[in-house]
């Protein structure tokens, strides 16, 4: 029953964070295509920590999460007011490559799969 509810609030943090950032005006998260990976939050709600990535590359995630760390204060108030939560937890973030990752994952699939269509149309051929 606990990991249900722990489960709902960490969906519900992260769909405010989602709405959150969207409305930021710094423009190191304001210009960035950031997504948010995961978010884990501890039992207690004490800490809460936010996992982001950005279509850019890591090295674009590390800058809106210096952008997200400085409106941090401003982030926890928001969710606070948006979620009826006893306790806010406070917010930290942490930036992955994760869609980088995938992305040069996508590519080389479809560059396998166009050598493939190539390989079976020459034995067609023959």
């Amino acid at each position: 029953m606990a990991s249900h509810r722990m489960g709902r609030t960490t969906e519900d943090i992260r769909r405010e964070l989602t709405a959150v950032f969207r409305e930021l005006k710094d423009p190191r998260v304001a210009e960035a295509m950031i997504s948010i990976v995961r978010v884990e939050v501890s039992n207690d709600l004490s800490v809460c920590k936010v996992y982001v990535s950005a279509m850019e590359g890591c090295d674009r995630a590390k800058e809106a999460v210096k952008g997200l760390k400085s409106a941090a204060g401003y982030i926890r108030r928001e969710i606070g007011s948006r979620l009826k939560l006893r306790h806010v937890p406070s917010m930290t973030f942490e930036a992955t490559d994760s869609i980088e990752y995938s992305a040069n994952i996508s590519r080389m699939l479809n560059e396998l799969d166009i050598k493939g269509d190539e390989q079976d149309d020459d034995s067609e051929a023959e």
